[in-house]
């Protein structure tokens, strides 16, 4: 099984280090980043707040330590770390995302 990770982080300079650590350990095969504006409530007060959002691609076995090693580089209190199961894709880039994680 193949699972993608959604993370929200602070900024460009954190999701980088994220994505690059990720990859470099062969925890993800392929980590995406892109800009998001997210709402949310904390502390007890609307947030309102730019972000950039991952996506990680991996294997299901992979995930909690995925989700361990984000803990340990991310700068929120409770960081927003979910897995979604890939239920279908395309066999050669699920058989890439096998070679590239360990």
């Amino acid at each position: 099984m193949y699972k993608l990770i959604y993370i929200t982080t602070t900024n460009e300079k954190e999701a980088k280090r994220i994505a690059e650590v990720l990859v470099e350990e062969r925890l993800a095969a392929c980590v995406n980043r892109f800009p998001i504006k997210s709402i949310y409530r904390w502390a007890e007060k609307i947030q309102r707040e730019s972000e950039i959002a991952l996506i990680v691609k991996t294997k299901d076995e992979l995930v909690d330590k995925v989700i361990k090693r984000v803990k340990e580089l991310h700068s929120y209190e409770v960081p927003c770390i979910i897995s979604i199961s890939i239920e279908k894709g395309y066999s050669k880039f699920l058989k890439w995302v096998d070679k590239e994680t360990k």
